[in-house]
């Protein structure tokens, strides 16, 4: 089968190109690389099955073009990160709600089956855990701009399932909650990336507001398995459907994990979140999934530990610090053998 990936280089989308490419698909990936990286496709650019362009989703002459060339579209770029999207809300917003509409609209054209990835940011303050799919979504005021993820997501939904609805294009939403893993980067607000890369620099470890507030990881393997399960099952079709684990953990208790896996002796230290982000900062105090309609299609229930995706993680983040390491010293002695 032949794929389209959008955000095809940032986290997820570059697992999901490997393990597509590994079962002998084809793969177009395109990216504008403003969130994602060259460095997670490298590995992949030797594989004649691969093809990649960094360009815009707004490109809609190379959008349709790769559209045309795909069996399936997995449509993962987006505005991701509380960071980017408290800093950047108009890019959030046009990001995420009109590079959806271009997706769908140029699907349509051939009924392309196309996989949405949502987020549990949509279900917003909540309290009625384990969040379900046809639950009340409960957003916080239009004048609290970490809400404006959540609202661009939900209108990602109300497109699609509109499209699937009216024109009969086939699609399947997807929640992702907490989707984890190597690769991940903390420069947007990501908290695992950053606890390992402050434990692993001996630097204190940076929990925002009191550390109660709770979640659950789930390995980006995971993810995709269920993700290729979900496409592959005509049930799943028009449905949304949460992914992620029922391993629930505070932030404080993540933090506690992270220095015993890593063994540092860094200090965990509290900022609040009017520090953290912007006044008036809201967050979710629980985010916890039904898996009930995903094991339901599927058969499948992501079951990888949280210690071992914290210790995948740091061995990541410990060989990127090695190679890092190892280049330096290259371009050193390349210097002094030519000052000899």
């Amino acid at each position: 089968m032949r794929h389209l990936i959008t955000g095809g280089a940032g986290f997820i989308g570059s697992h999901l190109a490997e393990t597509l490419l590994a079962r002998g698909d084809e793969v177009f990936i395109l990216d504008d690389l403003s969130t994602g990286s060259v460095e997670n496709v490298r590995h992949l650019k030797i594989n004649q099955r691969f093809h990649h362009f960094f360009d815009s989703i707004m490109n809609k002459q190379l959008l349709a073009e790769l559209v045309d060339e795909s069996d399936v579209i997995f449509h993962l770029a987006a505005a991701v990160g509380v960071r980017l999207i408290v800093e950047s809300p108009v890019r959030t917003i046009e990001t995420n709600v009109y590079g959806t509409q271009l997706v769908l609209d140029a699907a349509s054209k051939k009924k392309k089956l196309v996989l949405i990835a949502s987020t549990s940011e949509v279900y917003g303050k909540s309290d009625k855990v384990p969040f379900r799919e046809d639950a009340d979504l409960v957003l916080g005021p239009t004048t609290k701009g970490r809400w404006s993820y959540a609202a661009s997501k939900a209108l990602d939904e109300f497109l699609a399932l509109s499209y699937w609805k009216e024109r009969q294009q086939p699609v399947i939403v997807v929640r992702l909650f907490n989707t984890v893993g190597p690769r991940q980067t903390g420069r947007y607000g990501m908290v695992l990336p950053n606890f390992v890369r402050q434990a692993l620099e001996g630097a204190p470890i940076t929990v925002f507001g009191s550390g109660q507030q709770s979640r659950c990881f789930c390995d980006v393997c995971d993810t995709i398995r269920a993700i290729l399960l979900l496409i592959a099952n005509d049930r799943a079709v028009g449905e949304v459907v949460n992914i992620g684990s029922t391993e629930e953990i505070s932030m404080e208790g993540l933090a506690r994990i992270v220095k015993q896996r890593t063994k540092s002796e860094s200090p965990i230290t509290y900022i609040p979140y009017d520090q953290a982000y912007e006044p008036g900062f809201e967050d979710m105090p629980r985010r916890v999934p039904s898996l009930e309609k995903l094991e339901s299609l599927t058969a499948f229930r992501p079951a990888t530990p949280l210690s071992e995706i914290v210790d995948r993680v740091a061995a990541h983040f410990q060989k990127d610090a090695n190679a890092e390491m190892m280049r330096t010293s290259h371009s050193v002695s390349a210097l002094a053998a030519s000052e000899s």
